[in-house]
């Protein structure tokens, strides 16, 4: 079977563009990174900082769209973005691990973080986005008549079924700051904290392994791989990714937050463990991860996660195996990162940028790619087989826009529903520097009312104060002689009111002065004489 002129030039197109991208991925690791490599005893001390954290999610952004855009069936038929196949579970575990080392630093450096906690990190800071990106999806898929079940709908809009299969991830990490949250906020040793945290993150694999991706213990056996099953007698609620716990990539890249937790947590013994002997630690940490990253590969090729298609049933067992074989690898990867910027890290604005709209980029992202398939090119810009990676690049502009927006209309409910909070977090953002979504204490709150009454009230004119300062100096050398010594306690002030009482003394006290003086001096006072 021949290939026409246009398939030829399409495949030399898209194998040329694929490489422009990854080159250009890779480019962004390099503009304006901070290299400490080849200097001894030099470190990036900014490598955990806010600034260098945001293009670090930025960077796990991109990437994560580019993984979901990778996943289109004919793109992985045609090698179009082949290497972001796999590469999933690295980016979002950079997320967890993040929010897990950002909870410990706000736990150990803001006072009462735990108060309002669930109010603030989960309802307002989770659950109203993923509510607003629900309603988005269901607004959507409304309007261009998308048949769903009633019960469905219903389920989809309470959060209960996905509307988003992408917006699992929130779930989860409501869930997890949920967990941290009682286990701080009720036990004070640690370290019994992150084994409790750690046991509830397994338990969660256990439940994938037991659900796995669809819903095997109704119908037939083996049903999944009945075409006409699919067709004819399948229930809505059977079909994958219906629950946030339909698949493995939600359990498997979790283990990193328990990583963020005990990396802040311990984070000057671990920096200064590797401050000694940099290079020869890193490498062995980087052998160690390859060495994981091999028994990670071994237990999804030998065992693995889609076990229902071997025609034996869920086969939880052998999910089992493979979730165990895996969590080591996606525990040390984020470390691993990590201990690499404190020798190479990188800020850039691409980074920055995608790394502010980095949720909501990534919710957006399956409408994005939805709305793309429907797209036909112009046969002017029919590039045959290159056209997939014009509709990828497409999808990350598309994703990036709506991202920016939904963020926008998240943070209008966001303030609809916190007006007071909000408020009172304006002037405290002012004077002591906090992030906008924090809540301040009541101090800050009176503090911005007596200032709101001082701006209020009617400015005085230059004779009005001269006659309140005319008045004011009589009253004050009043007070001064009418204040006993005692209940001065402003030791710069105390000196010289003596002084200024001196001339005052009445003749009594006169009187008594004198006749101390006569009295002969003690014993003890002679003999140190």
């Amino acid at each position: 079977m021949g290939c026409s002129m246009a398939d030829i030039y399409g495949t030399f197109i898209c194998s040329v563009l694929d490489k422009i991208v990854c080159y250009l991925f890779i480019v962004l690791f390099f503009w304006g990174g901070s290299n400490k490599f080849g200097k001894k005893d030099e470190f990036n001390e900014d490598f955990t900082s806010l600034e260098v954290m945001k293009s670090l999610r930025g960077i796990a952004a991109l990437g994560v769209m580019l993984h979901h855009i990778s996943q289109e069936y004919l793109l992985q038929e045609n090698g179009v973005l082949s290497a972001f196949v796999n590469a999933g579970v690295y980016f979002v575990a950079i997320f967890f691990f993040c929010s897990g080392y950002g909870l410990i630093k706000s736990l150990d450096t803001k006072k009462d973080y735990l108060k309002g906690f669930i109010s603030k990190r989960i309802i307002r800071a989770i659950v109203i986005p993923f509510y607003v990106n629900v309603l988005i999806y269901g607004i959507l898929m409304f309007i261009v008549k998308i048949h769903l079940d009633k019960t469905q709908w219903v389920t989809n809009l309470l959060g209960v079924t996905m509307m988003n299969r992408y917006a699992w991830f929130p779930i989860v990490l409501a869930i997890l700051y949920l967990v941290f949250y009682i286990c701080f906020r009720f036990i004070k040793n640690r370290p019994v904290c992150f084994v409790i945290i750690f046991l509830f993150m397994v338990a969660l694999g256990m439940l994938f392994c037991v659900e796995g991706h669809y819903a095997w213990w109704y119908g037939p056996k083996n049903w999944w791989m009945d075409e006409n099953f699919w067709e004819n007698g399948i229930q809505w609620w059977q079909n994958e990714q219906i629950l946030w716990f339909n698949g493995e990539w939600w359990v498997n890249s979790a283990p990193a937050f328990l990583s963020g937790l005990i990396f802040a947590n311990y984070e000057k013994q671990i920096v200064a463990f590797f401050k000694k002997n940099y290079m020869l630690k890193f490498h062995v940490l980087l052998a160690i991860t390859a060495l994981l990253y091999g028994l990670s590969a071994f237990g999804q090729s030998k065992f693995g996660y889609w076990t229902e298609w071997n025609g034996n049933g869920p086969a939880i067992g052998d999910k089992v195996i493979t979730y165990f074989m895996q969590i080591p690898l996606l525990i040390v990867v984020p470390f691993t990162i990590f201990m690499l910027m404190m020798k190479y890290h990188v800020k850039n604005p691409v980074w920055a940028f995608f790394g502010k709209y980095s949720l909501h980029t990534y919710l957006m992202n399956l409408a994005a790619i939805t709305l793309m398939r429907f797209v036909e090119v112009p046969a002017f810009f029919d590039f045959g087989k290159g056209n997939y990676l014009i509709y990828g690049l497409a999808v990350i502009a598309i994703s990036t826009y709506a991202g920016v927006k939904e963020q926008q209309l998240t943070g209008f409910v966001q303030r609809l529903l916190f007006r007071e909070k909000k408020k009172v977090a304006v002037a405290y953002n002012t004077r002591f520097g906090l992030l906008d979504n924090e809540e301040a204490p009541a101090e800050a709150a009176g503090d911005k009312k007596a200032q709101a009454e001082e701006k209020a009230a009617p400015e005085k004119s230059e004779s009005e104060k001269a006659a309140e300062k005319a008045e004011a100096k009589p009253a004050k050398e009043e007070s001064a002689k009418a204040t006993p010594k005692k209940e001065i306690i402003e030791p710069a002030k105390a000196a010289p009111a003596k002084k200024e009482a001196a001339p005052a003394k009445s003749k009594q006290s006169k009187k008594a002065h004198v006749q101390n003086k006569k009295k002969p001096a003690s014993k003890s006072n002679k003999k140190k004489k």
